[in-house]
C-alpha cells in the first residue's frame, strides 16, 4: 500500500528522493520558482499557485474549486505504485490540507475524524488549510465531517517549517 508524504519546499527534494515518490504536488505562491526533481516526470508534477489564505484578500490568490478540481484529479490519476509527495512552503497548512483531502478523495470510506487525529499524532504542527478543506468537504459530500474533525484538532504547534511524515490511505 502507498501512502502520502508531506514537507515544506526546502524537504521536499530529499523526501521525494528518501520515499521514492511517484509523483509531486506543490501548493504555493504562484510567483514561487519550484525546481521539480529529476526523478519526477513533468506530468507527474501538479503546481498549484495559491498563498496561504482562508478569505480572499486584494491582490492574492486563495484557495479555490479550480485548485481542487485539479488536485483531486491529479490524485485520482495517481496509479500508487509509488509515494505521492505533497508540499508547500513550510509544510504546515496548504500540503496537510492537501494530504488529508486526498486520503479521503481516494479512500472515501475513511473515518474524517479519525484521519484527522492520526494527521495530528503524526504532524504537531499541522494547522490544515481551511478554506481547502471546507471546500473539498462540500465538493466529497462529506456533509461537514472533515471541517469539523480539522477544527477538532486546533492549531498546530508553532514552528517555522513542518517536519516531513507520512500520511497513510488506510488506518
Amino acid at each position: 500500500m502507498s501512502y502520502i508524504v508531506v514537507s515544506s519546499l526546502a524537504d521536499m527534494p530529499a523526501t521525494v528522493l528518501e520515499h521514492g515518490a511517484a509523483g509531486v504536488v506543490t501548493l504555493i505562491n504562484a510567483d514561487t520558482l519550484v525546481e521539480r526533481p529529476a526523478s519526477i516526470a513533468p506530468d507527474r508534477h501538479l503546481f498549484l499557485g495559491m498563498n496561504d489564505i482562508t478569505v480572499p484578500v486584494e491582490g492574492l490568490t486563495h484557495p479555490g474549486l479550480v485548485h481542487l478540481d485539479r488536485l483531486l484529479e491529479f490524485g485520482h490519476r495517481w496509479d500508487r505504485a509509488a509515494p505521492l509527495a505533497v508540499h508547500c512552503w513550510a509544510g504546515i497548512s496548504r500540503s496537510t490540507a492537501a494530504a488529508y483531502i486526498l486520503a479521503i478523495a481516494i479512500n472515501p470510506d475513511l473515518d474524517e475524524q479519525a484521519l484527522a487525529e492520526e494527521l495530528r499524532r503524526r504532524a504537531p504542527s499541522a494547522t490544515p488549510n481551511a478554506l481547502l478543506v471546507e471546500l473539498a468537504d462540500e465538493k466529497l459530500g462529506r456533509g461537514g465531517r472533515m471541517v469539523v474533525a480539522i477544527r477538532s484538532i486546533g492549531r498546530g504547534a508553532d514552528a517555522f517549517s513542518g517536519t516531513p511524515f507520512v500520511l497513510p490511505l488506510t488506518l
